[in-house]
């Protein structure tokens, strides 16, 4: 490269640039591969979350998606993702739905351990063996800008119950509920948040489906969980989430999931 008197600067940028995405190129290949080994290591904690009823078919029922905690007895959802009134007649419970190694699926009964109708977050108690946990991290040092995974069951009783993972970007870190215009653009749940406290949640700028309330959002590197899957900006309908994705996602702070740990043990 031949660099005229008048053009060096400009010469000398175009050559640090030319440095700089040969270095990404480089580092690419070992980004995608400890993604890759992160995420084999999340997916053991990821649970699909139901009920289960033996007399009806089929006999689980999938709501969304939650991951182990604490000492393994424990997942954490979304409270919106259990039912608000179990059949009792038909013995129906709360239960999670787990791949095992040999990819087969184990349904296991739960029952509701506690929650934070607040934050939309809930803990459910899982019968057997403790289940791999996930760690929480910081969600207090999360920026602006930073990518992250997330794990879950997107139309997961249409694909199936195996776990999928999405990029996401924090796009912005924003209040959980803006106050309305108008009183009428007021539901339950918006006038309970703006009772209770508003908090700020992080908006994700990458698409979350159906079946992925309670996905746990988690570093690409570290496996720290800082967020949960619990909403999506829907446009029009809710068919629309489906057909004509907004690519808008929000998430709780695990922050709000470490509180309700702490007060629940």
């Amino acid at each position: 490269m031949v660099c005229e008197p008048l053009s060096r600067g400009r010469c000398g940028q175009l050559t640090l640039l030319a440095g700089f995405a040969a270095l990404l190129a480089l580092l690419a290949p070992a980004c995608a591969a400890q993604d890759a080994a992160t995420i084999e290591r999340i997916k053991p904690s990821i649970v699909a979350v139901g009920t289960f009823d033996r007399t009806r078919n089929p006999q689980f029922t999938f709501s969304g998606t939650g991951f182990a905690v604490g000492d393994g007895s424990l997942v954490a959802t979304n409270e919106h993702v259990l039912p608000k009134i179990l059949d009792g007649e038909r013995i129906e419970t709360i239960a999670i739905a787990v791949r095992t190694p040999n990819d087969t699926v184990e349904v296991r009964r739960a029952t509701k351990f506690a929650a934070d109708p607040s934050a939309d977050l809930a803990l459910i108690k899982v019968d057997g063996p403790p289940l791999p946990t996930l760690r929480l991290g910081n969600s207090g040092a999360v920026r602006e800008g930073e990518l992250y995974l997330f794990t879950g069951f997107p139309i997961g009783g249409v694909l199936g119950l195996f776990p999928v993972t999405h990029r996401a970007m924090v796009a912005s870190i924003t209040p959980i509920v803006i106050p309305a215009a108008r009183a009428d653009q007021l539901d339950a749940r918006s006038v309970r948040r703006l009772q209770t406290g508003a908090f700020r949640v992080f908006q994700l700028d990458g698409t979350a489906y159906p079946g992925n309330s309670g996905s746990p959002v988690y570093g690409p590197q570290t496996g720290e969980v800082i967020g949960v899957v619990n909403s999506v900006f829907v446009k029009g309908t809710k068919e629309a989430a489906l057909t004509a994705p907004s690519g808008i996602t929000y998430a709780i702070p695990a922050e709000r999931l470490k509180a309700l740990l702490q007060s629940a043990q």
